[in-house]
């Protein structure tokens, strides 16, 4: 049977304080999507009008070759334009993009009361965070996923959860060339070089965040995250087969479908490139 909420501080209680999150909700076998989780008309996509994008994926690996140049101008255009590329032969295992999100859904499978550890309030690490929806106790109409949220420090930083910590670690050197090539190529386009002294400076700060998006009754009421810009420098994104990645394109910029939402599709072996707010 599934649990009644009388009120939304008892779905939050449940939710949030006693670690079950949005996939406690609906293993409990809700029919409908909670009202505090039903977006604003203005917040929800219209999924069956929203085309997809026009960029292929880049190919990295030409960045050593002939086509250098080419692909230089590929990865500026598509930053300066939408913000979001995907990008293929990058160097990152693809059997280690597979690792990271089996270990996704490992933690996310853990029974409540292991994840409730991590939460916020209560966390072993302040570099570790498990949660759901961004700020829960704030938000207007909730966010449908559950994350766990990781700030690297340095290789002997206790991240506190090794079903985590090692891959994303792995994860994190492992992409670090691919990042530089990036930014070289980015910061280049200004007239900037990047070297060592520079580095830290753009991607000093890194952070792992696994986010979970359970099976939803009406994903057309409710979003995983809600329209929102990254901060930092480069967001590396990792989907999973199914998609729902959905980025506005914005109205000032030489493009078709201007001020509409274009899906990006997922890529078998792809990273989505998203250009944070710093870059910008």
């Amino acid at each position: 049977m599934a649990p009644s909420f009388d009120n939304e501080s008892s779905l939050f209680n449940f939710v949030v304080r006693d670690g079950n999150g949005v996939k406690g909700i609906v293993d409990s076998g809700i029919s409908k999507v909670p009202q505090a989780y039903i977006q604003p008309h203005a917040e929800q996509i219209d999924k069956k009008s929203a085309s997809k994008c026009e960029f292929p994926p880049i190919d990295l690996s030409k960045l050593d070759g002939p086509d250098h140049d080419e692909v230089v101008n590929q990865i500026v255009r598509a930053a300066e334009t939408l913000g979001f590329f995907q990008v293929v032969n990058h160097g990152v295992p693809v059997q280690l993009l597979d690792s990271l999100k089996q270990t996704a859904h490992n933690f996310f499978s853990l029974p409540a009361e292991r994840k409730a550890v991590y939460r916020k309030e209560v966390s072993p690490s302040p570099l570790v965070k498990y949660g759901t929806s961004f700020v829960p106790e704030k938000e207007r109409a909730l966010e449908w996923k559950d994350y766990i949220s990781m700030a690297y420090t340095n290789d002997c930083c206790k991240y506190q959860y090794s079903l985590c910590r090692d891959v994303a670690l792995q994860f994190l050197k492992t992409s670090h060339e691919m990042v530089r090539n990036l930014l070289e190529a980015l910061l280049g386009n200004l007239g900037e070089e990047l070297d060592d002294s520079k580095i830290d400076a753009f991607i000093g700060k890194k952070m792992v965040n696994m986010n979970f998006y359970p099976t939803c009754p009406n994903p057309e009421l409710t979003v995983g995250v809600g329209r929102h810009s990254d901060m930092g420098t480069l967001t590396i994104l990792l989907q999973d087969g199914i998609g729902g990645l959905y980025v506005k394109v914005p109205e000032d910029v030489d493009m078709e479908k201007k001020g509409e939402w274009v899906e990006i599709p997922p890529i078998p072996g792809a990273l989505v490139i998203n250009v944070g707010d710093m870059l910008q």
